[in-house]
């Protein structure tokens, strides 16, 4: 289905110069993947491990081009009613009771499947909207195969049929971004669907751009110590590794403490803000030598 969509973005360059104007600085291979994404008019699948900005993508999207965000967050037993619509069965209830004696069932089933009884929820939003809207579905691999399925028919057609209420069609094609953390396999369909954008966590200059973008008031060489360490912990074998929004955090608490060093005491003394597993903080002391 040919859903119009007026283009987001005119060139590769300028979805990178817009994405760092709220703080997104995005490698070439990220930049090109959006415009296609919004050229092409597929969805967009990042996959990657946790922490490497996969969400803040689709934020700095909708922010850079004034577009809504609605958000299904997918999770262990996510079912169509979450994720679609489902009816308001308490004030169905109510209405069919009032209309007892009244009016026939006929008159009252027209009334109580209607829009005042139902429940929109993300993806039914999405496809109702007709501002500019980025549709951000995150962590599909922990919802169902499923619901996989279901979301795929909604994103190739941009539709969604309420058989009590007809076919919702989309006047404007919301920009899609599916984001997952590679615990399952998606489904090939779903992939062949999708363009396709592999992130990992970024490398030191970048993610030293990136520290000083957010946190521009610490001193370069703290900053360049800060990102040593933050990958010294990455190559350890942990349960987590530090995201890149934790290690802005922790730039931000070393700012905060005004330690201007970044030595065996002050790592001791907020090794908090990256890591949050005991074994992890035990096994990162034991490699720093912070005993």
């Amino acid at each position: 289905m040919n859903v119009p969509q007026p283009a987001l973005f005119g060139s590769v360059d300028e979805v990178a110069e817009r994405l760092a104007r709220v703080g997104y600085l995005a490698s070439t291979a990220v930049a090109t993947t959006v415009f296609l994404a919004d050229r092409l008019g597929k969805p967009l699948l990042v996959e990657g491990p946790a922490g490497v900005g996969k969400t803040e993508l689709a934020k700095a999207v909708a922010d850079t081009t004034g577009s809504g965000l609605v958000r299904l967050q997918c999770y262990e037993g996510i079912d169509e009613a979450r994720a679609l619509y489902e009816w308001n069965h308490a004030k169905q209830l109510l209405r069919i009771t009032a209309g007892q004696g009244r009016e026939s069932w006929d008159e009252t089933r027209d009334d109580v499947f209607s829009e005042e009884f139902l429940l929109p929820r993300p993806l039914l939003t999405a496809i109702r909207r007709t501002e500019p809207t980025v549709l951000l579905v995150d962590e599909i691999d922990k919802a169902d195969v499923e619901v996989e399925g279901m979301l795929l028919e909604v994103l190739s057609d941009y539709q969604v049929t309420v058989p009590e209420m007809g076919t919702v069609r989309a006047s404007r094609r919301p920009f899609a971004v599916l984001t997952s953390n590679s615990t399952r396999e998606l489904s090939e369909a779903l992939k062949r669907r999708c363009l396709f954008l592999h992130l990992d966590f970024p490398d030191a200059d970048l993610e030293r751009r990136i520290v000083l973008s957010r946190v521009p008031e610490l001193p370069e060489a703290l900053v360049d110590a800060l990102v040593r360490t933050v990958r010294t912990l990455r190559g350890l074998e942990l349960r987590k590794s530090p995201s890149v929004a934790e290690t802005i955090d922790w730039g931000r608490t070393l700012l905060a403490l005004g330690l201007d060093t970044l030595d065996a005491d002050a790592v001791r003394a907020t090794l908090g803000v990256v890591l949050k597993h005991r074994s992890d903080a035990d096994r990162a002391a034991k490699e720093l030598r912070l005993d």
